[in-house]
């Protein structure tokens, strides 16, 4: 291999991205406006559940109930409404999320030690969203209960008992906050979905200027033509790495208990497997439009989906569970995942790193295959 010709396709590939400012905007700025939109706006978290209340008892047992649902940080009263006309109006247009009915016996209820019936109105628009609201309420229920337990057993005389002495303590992700746990998955998708379109347009637009010709001509050999295209994108998407993680950091203030080290050595085998699949999409289509459309179909849709990023894995069918094993973004974000908030190290995560291997060297080996000097 004869590094001044290597030298000279980079040089020459380096001139077409200065001279193209919509790609050289694709590789700098769009990683930073994906991680900004995805960074603040996808959350998992539920906060500030909109609840619209009833309220036809008004005494002070009832009163006693909804301060539960005031001093909770998830749940927000928008009003206090008089009919089910009104609550069914509040749930209709998104004013709240539930409507709660506490009927005109609750205190009588409570004070002969009955069980108090409470209706709850549940918008199940987005299913997720209000499995786990309902399952807030029924934490503050559950409050509201332990409570009535100890004041009538104080009351009886009867010494308190406690036989469960629950203490939970939450390893690795302590606050809880999905940020956490979707920003480094953001940054597998935005490293895979940008470096193969990317690269998916480098051998393409040579086939569609006429200038692959030329370079069928000259001595340069195929390896060199494509590590010199490779090259100038590996440096720009190992700079848009060095910004994920710098946002990460600084930004979203996501914990990095690992090894920096570590996430920019596997971050460099997966970015090198992702642009070695955007050449293979280039060589093959040599159309620039249908080279970009199979990247990102093959990118985008699978690292959001299929890759555990936001959807569990083992939640999936069983077929679909298998068909994730061929996407390379599992394995690269179990991998950030494990340094950013477990601190893991090889040691635990070599299985994953092979994997990722494993896809970069399949992946530059049918580049590699797939391209042939000459014209047809």
């Amino acid at each position: 291999m004869d590094l001044k010709r290597v030298n000279a396709i980079a040089k020459k590939e380096f001139i077409q991205i200065i001279r193209d400012y919509r790609s050289l905007g694709l590789a700098i700025f769009n990683p930073v406006i994906l991680l900004c939109m995805f960074g603040f706006a996808l959350s998992l978290d539920v906060n500030n559940v909109l609840l619209a209340i009833w309220n036809q008892d008004k005494s002070q047992a009832s009163i006693n109930f909804i301060q539960g649902f005031k001093d909770s940080p998830y749940f927000k009263i928008v009003a206090y409404l008089d009919n089910y006309s009104q609550l069914e109006n509040y749930i209709n247009t998104k004013k709240a999320m539930m409507g709660m009915v506490i009927p005109k016996d609750f205190a009588r209820h409570i004070q002969s030690s009955q069980t108090a019936p409470v209706q709850l109105l549940v918008d199940g628009s987005d299913a997720n969203t209000a499995t786990i609201a309902i399952g807030y309420v029924n934490a503050v229920v559950a409050g509201y209960n332990e409570n009535l337990i100890n004041e009538s057993i104080l009351k009886s005389g009867i010494k308190k008992l406690s036989p469960i002495d629950l203490r939970a303590r939450v390893w690795f992700n302590e606050d809880l906050k999905s940020k956490n746990y979707i920003v480094p998955g953001i940054i597998a998708m935005i490293i895979m979905m940008i470096a193969a379109q990317l690269a998916s347009i480098t051998v393409a637009r040579e086939w569609e200027r006429g200038t692959m010709e030329q370079l069928i001509s000259t001595p340069i050999r195929r390896e060199e033509l494509i590590l010199g295209k490779f090259i100038p994108y590996f440096l720009i998407g190992f700079f848009d790495i060095l910004i994920a993680v710098a946002m990460a950091q600084f930004i979203f203030l996501v914990p990095l208990r690992g090894s920096l080290i570590l996430i920019l050595i596997s971050s460099a085998i997966f970015l090198m497997g992702a642009l070695a699949q955007g050449i293979y999409f280039s060589v093959v289509a040599k159309n620039q439009r249908l080279a970009t459309q199979m990247a990102v179909l093959t990118t985008f849709l699978p690292t959001f989906i299929l890759s555990g990023f936001v959807f569990p894995i083992y939640n999936m069918p069983k077929i679909i569970q298998l068909i994730t094993y061929v996407v390379p973004a599992r394995y690269f974000i179990a991998i950030l995942r494990g340094i950013y908030l477990k601190g893991e190290g090889l040691g635990i995560l070599w299985r994953e790193a092979l994997y990722l291997s494993l896809f970069t060297f399949m992946m530059m080996g049918l580049a590699y295959r797939r391209f042939q000097k000459k014209v047809a």
